[in-house]
């Protein structure tokens, strides 16, 4: 009987590791950019999502869409939180691409997301699943490796060391270059969230293809600076903790932008 219990609960510690492997952004990561996003919403953007939401905040809600990958019901959802783009590309190239983009992606799931959240009329457990979708997937559209190549899956496959531990060039991405940072989700957004009404004006006019172009500019020159088997520490730290705030900073003040666009 304890063999068994053992291997039950060894397989139901599998099942809820799972989810936290592949996550974009880490749970810190989301948070913050919910945490920025939710200091930049009016007054009717907050009601309108408080119906939805009830007193879940935008910050807690927006890794339900990870959380939920331990569930199989939900697979068809894992490719939403990423679009994958071969290097190389011009900035023309790139938003070409979109323009006509079909695949089921992060960029064609978000367009929808939006579309369908600005149906007056759509039922509340849709309302729910549509809007922490769209809360994600705009987290994730600023983690440079969710706009990642195909072929080694978004950096998963390029192996590093984060201070000598085994890792791969994602997972650094997601969580270990944020918890290093040895920060909570309110102090880290409280410490980055300083903008211009300028600043703000000008990110939240740029539509969703020029978000992704941002992002693969620093895809690129992460794979281009980022060796395999590389040992990555203080100076890795030091080299792309600015991308990292900055990325954080514009995914909260983008989806604030589009939050307020589709609720007002």
């Amino acid at each position: 009987a304890m063999i068994n219990l053992f291997k039950k609960t060894t397989i139901l510690f599998l099942f809820l590791y799972l989810p936290f492997c592949s996550m974009a952004w880490g749970v810190l990561g989301h948070r913050i950019v919910g945490q920025v996003a939710d200091s930049y919403l009016t007054k009717n953007t907050k009601r309108e999502i408080f119906k939805i939401l009830g007193n879940e905040s935008v910050a807690m809600t927006s890794n339900w869409p990870d959380f939920i990958k331990s569930d199989p019901s939900y697979k068809y959802l894992d490719v939403w939180h990423y679009i994958n783009l071969r290097s190389g590309l011009s900035e023309t190239d790139l938003k070409n691409y979109l323009a006509t983009d079909t695949v089921t992606d992060a960029y064609t799931k978000l367009n929808w997301l939006t579309a369908q959240l600005k149906n007056k009329e759509l039922e509340q457990d849709k309302k729910v699943l549509y809007l922490r979708l769209l809360i994600h997937i705009v987290g994730d559209l600023h983690q440079p490796l969710h706009i990642g190549r195909a072929e080694d899956r978004g950096g998963n496959g390029v192996k590093v060391n984060w201070f000598k531990d085994p890792s791969n060039l994602h997972t650094v991405w997601d969580t270990k270059l944020i918890d290093f940072q040895q920060l909570s989700y309110t102090e880290y957004a409280t410490s980055i969230n300083y903008t211009t009404k300028a600043q703000r004006n000008e990110w939240q006019a740029e539509p969703v293809s020029e978000w992704i172009w941002q992002s693969y500019q620093h895809t690129e020159k992460i794979y281009a600076e980022t060796k395999p088997d590389s040992n990555l520490s203080y100076e890795y730290n030091f080299k792309f903790i600015g991308v990292v705030n900055q990325q954080l900073l514009k995914g909260g003040v983008h989806l604030a932008g589009l939050l307020n666009e589709i609720f007002n």
